[in-house]
């Protein structure tokens, strides 16, 4: 029972999604749905099925659910394009395979917004077709906004899924989004949580596949994009991941804590592809784990749809959440802490005493993703928010970046805060409070709330450091009085200032430097949610 009383505010959907074919190696892909089945039913477990098209269409996988699923599973559609049905849908195929997984074949956002409709049409009517009924679920890695809106205005969908966040994994790219739970997407961004009811498609999209709140944002970038850090477990590499038994425990802690702002969430499962043999060890594990936990009241396993429609009967729009990781499974002493609301996003990391926020990315939902009325040209699609820090992307070569909490000695030389350790207080619903114990007496102070972020110390000459190295990834960046204006992809946004007056560590426009906050009294505040000025920041 959490702050305001609500029975399970922690919820786990497993979520299994089948592919037909498997043009880069033979494997089985019917053994991994049976023995899936096999698994969640031996606990008495729902799940949801996602059925890409080609899966749909064989009957070895439709017999197989309609034959062992019972009335606690969900089946519903994965919408990746196939051949068979970009064919039955009168568009040319382009992919190398009857299944490629370039982005610009395989996701929604590769073709135009008509064809887009006529690819759902046949996708749903043909599901009808076999089931009797329109699926309530419809899950992809990424689906863009046009799609979704589809679905939801056409065919009353309850919810959808889409992959964690993302540099450029598979040749496609989602940065800045909501971290963990689910968000009601903008009608312009799929990506983007909204901030008014007007705007947004009314379907929470949850996220999927388990990220690691203390390794995955800075996951080491490779020849495929970064590694994987989740809890799919096939995954098992020095950070964590779901093939490791440690880690799972220690995930399911952090991510199922008895005190939620709102409600903890993580999908369970595995798509058919990669064999039995590889996840079988890790799944029976989870499972059989989700199953004990949920004896024991920490959690809800229930459907993909099912948490749609608790997550739209209880939110009118996209709630505060939160993914506070206090303790490191690795026992390298790094704490991380995690909130999201419709109008940012934070990630402070205390790194064994050095205390860094990481990333704050703003939301608004007039910004449009790219692919909203023309097609994704190449393999390399990217989704992304507004980015006010991003040490991920702003730390090329190794450069110290992020915003950092520093205290002022006698000269007037700025040093970084001495840090002991974080804690967290979740108790008011949709607020966070991060208490930072300094080394002596003195803390500061945290306060994360929808719209603002509020800084308070017992420090007498205190502020905020925001540096980065040279990158690409750098939007322009201008200081007034009171704020600071961002323009990135030639979208103009803006971080309004309480308690301080923005300054250039070093000349201003260089290819690495950085903005001094300093405080001027006990409390200084990063404003999220702050109309637009007129005639200050517009978009292109």
């Amino acid at each position: 029972m959490n702050a305001s009383g609500a029975i399970y505010p922690n919820r786990v959907n497993i979520i299994n999604f089948i592919r037909g074919v498997e043009p880069r190696e033979p494997i089985d892909l019917v053994e991994p749905v049976r023995e899936q089945l096999a698994l969640v039913r031996k606990h008495g477990l729902p799940a949801t099925w996602l059925l890409q098209y080609d899966a749909l269409i064989d009957p070895a996988f439709t017999d197989l659910l309609l034959r062992e699923a019972d009335a606690s599973q969900e089946i519903g559609v994965w919408f990746e394009i196939v051949q068979p049905l970009a064919e039955k849908a009168g568009i040319p195929w382009r992919g190398r395979h009857a299944w490629d997984s370039h982005a610009h074949i395989a996701f929604s956002a590769g073709y135009t917004p008509q064809e887009r409709e006529r690819l759902a049409d046949v996708l749903m009517e043909d599901f009808r077709a076999r089931f009797g009924r329109y699926p309530q679920s419809v899950g992809s890695w990424f689906m863009d906004a046009h799609a979704l809106a589809y679905f939801s205005d056409k065919y009353g969908i309850d919810a959808s899924c889409n992959c964690k966040d993302q540099w450029g994994t598979d040749g496609y790219t989602l940065w800045g989004g909501y971290y963990n739970q689910a968000y009601y997407p903008s009608r312009l961004n799929g990506f983007m949580p909204a901030q008014t009811e007007a705007a947004q498609i009314p379907v929470p999209v949850f996220r999927m596949l388990g990220s690691d709140p203390i390794y995955q944002y800075d996951a080491r970038l490779g020849g495929n994009g970064q590694a994987v850090i989740t809890l799919e477990p096939v995954y098992a590499g020095k950070e964590g991941g779901g093939g490791i038994p440690e880690w799972v425990r220690w995930f399911f802690d952090v991510n199922f804590r008895k005190e939620q702002i709102s409600f903890g969430y993580t999908q369970v499962g595995q798509e058919n592809s990669f064999g039995w043999a590889a996840m079988k060890d890790g799944l029976t594990d989870q499972v059989e784990l989700l199953a004990a936990r949920q004896g024991e009241g920490m959690l809800r396993v229930e459907t993909l749809g099912a948490s749609g429609r608790w997550f739209k009967a209880r939110y009118p729009v996209t709630p505060a959440s939160s993914l506070c990781a206090l303790t490191d499974w690795r026992q390298e002493g790094r704490q991380s802490v995690w909130y999201y609301s419709r109008y940012y996003r934070l990630n402070l990391l205390n790194n064994d005493g050095d205390l860094c926020i990481r990333d704050i990315h703003r939301f608004d939902e007039r910004y449009e993703e790219r692919y909203l009325r023309e097609p994704c040209p190449d393999r390399n699609s990217r989704y992304d928010t507004l980015p006010i820090v991003d040490s991920a992307r702003w730390g090329i070569g190794g450069a110290a970046s992020g915003l950092r909490p520093v205290v002022y000695d006698g000269t007037g030389e700025a040093r970084p805060l001495a840090v002991r350790a974080l804690e967290t207080d979740e108790s008011v619903p949709g607020e966070l409070v991060v208490l930072v114990r300094l080394e002596g007496a003195d803390t500061l102070r945290i306060h994360c709330a929808e719209g603002r972020i509020r800084f308070s110390s017992s420090l007498p000459d205190w502020g905020l450091c925001l540096t980065w190295g040279s990158t690409s990834e750098l939007p322009e960046m201008r200081l007034d009085e009171d704020a600071i204006d961002y323009r990135f992809e030639g979208y103009a946004y803006r971080m309004p200032l309480i308690g301080t007056r923005p300054s250039w560590i070093g000349p201003e426009g260089a290819a690495s430097g950085g903005i001094e906050l300093r405080a001027f009294g006990r409390e200084l505040v990063l404003e999220q949610n702050e109309s637009r000025r007129p005639g200050t920041a517009s978009s292109d």
